[in-house]
């Protein structure tokens, strides 16, 4: 609230205007005035007055329709509203109190309780305007602790970048120290998983950006479903292919069933998006290859930014039986093939000139699970 108080005098017989200005002014207020209730409402939304003394019977619009205007307002501040009327009628005074009238005095205007009624409604002004700026303050202190509560959230999920790579069950037995520190480099034998999607290259040079973009959510998300039931670390995504490794950083008893298993039912997952995906013109498959052995896992990275990933021969001879992969293919490495027993009916693809290789590659093609 202004200091002295600003009041808005409303009425339409001057006299009454020059009275109550006259006073109000002698007991140290500033007064604005208006003749009529189109004035009324346009000098009370262009000076912000701190009370406004309204006159009911007016020409054009009377002061119950003002007061409804202006407290249904959202954008005029809260301003106590003392309606003005030559009798105490009940319906007019009904009428201002359900327009939203706070006070009412009656003509002729009594000085005294003109006084006390003008002070009484600056009195709830500046409680209203007290209440406000507790408000505003208490709204700013909220933002100040959501800033730090951000940046605390922020160090948490640093704290567990972890899941980034690993399962939720996984990642959990590493926050709660249930297993070493993964980020340590370490050697471990390993089952690697690399997928890749056939025919995205001709795709993305075709199809516009959002629907290369669209397509490769539903592939991620569709795949990462398997990656998470089968509890597997995903050591990256790389546009349209993915790595993943099994027994490592909490080893498993069954890490190349666990990827078989993972692949047979992503082959099954990606028949399904494919058929979807050839109804819009969109020719795409996926190609899978696993190798097991030996990789240094641990940090990869610098400050700022660190990876969990897997180095050795065993990640490029993935890679590699990927690359080779036909359409719908899970080609397998001969450990693999050995490791998987009776688990898979797979047929041998012979022997796989690779690059980085010297001598060929026994390969498998896996046709399906036996149980």
């Amino acid at each position: 609230m202004g200091t002295p108080a600003r009041i808005l005098v409303v009425d339409d017989t001057p006299a009454n205007v020059r009275l109550l200005e006259q006073r109000l002014r002698h007991d140290g207020y500033e007064v604005v005035t208006a003749r009529d209730g189109e004035e009324a409402l346009a000098v009370a939304r262009e000076t912000h007055p701190d009370l406004i003394l309204l006159d009911i019977m007016m020409p054009k619009l009377d002061g119950i329709e003002v007061c409804r205007r202006l407290k249904a307002d959202p954008s005029f501040p809260f301003t106590p509203i003392i309606m003005v009327t030559a009798m105490a009628d009940t319906k007019d005074l009904v009428a201002g109190f359900e327009a939203g009238g706070d006070d009412y005095l009656t003509k002729p205007i009594d000085h005294q309780a003109l006084g006390a009624r003008v002070r009484s409604m600056l009195r709830i002004k500046t409680l209203h305007d007290t209440v406000q700026a507790q408000a505003h303050d208490l709204a700013q202190w909220n933002a100040m602790l959501e800033t730090r509560v951000a940046s605390q959230v922020a160090e948490l999920d640093r704290l567990g970048r972890l899941k980034r790579f690993f399962s939720p069950q996984v990642a959990d037995l590493i926050l709660r120290g249930d297993a070493d520190d993964p980020l340590a480099s370490h050697r471990r034998d390993v089952t690697v998983v690399f997928v890749d999607l056939r025919g995205f290259t001709a795709f993305a040079e075709t199809a516009e950006p959002e629907e290369v973009m669209r397509v490769l959510r539903e592939y991620h998300a569709r795949m990462g479903e398997q990656v998470l039931t089968y509890e597997g670390t995903l050591e990256r995504f790389a546009g349209d292919g993915m790595m993943i490794f099994f027994n490592d950083p909490v080893v498993v008893a069954n890490p190349v069933e666990r990827a078989l298993r993972m692949t047979v039912a992503m082959r099954d997952v990606m028949a399904e998006l494919s058929a979807q995906w050839r109804r819009l013109g969109f020719e795409l498959h996926v190609g899978v290859g696993i190798a097991q052995g030996y990789a240094t896992i641990g940090a990869i990275g610098f400050e700022g930014r660190v990876d969990y990933g897997a180095i050795g021969s065993v990640t490029n001879l993935a890679s590699r039986l990927c690359a080779e992969a036909a359409p719908g293919q899970i080609l397998v490495s001969q450990r693999v093939y050995a490791s998987a027993g009776d688990l898979v009916d797979a047929e041998p693809v012979g022997e796989l000139s690779l690059k980085g290789f010297q001598r060929p590659v026994h390969a498998y093609a896996v046709r399906r699970l036996k149980r």
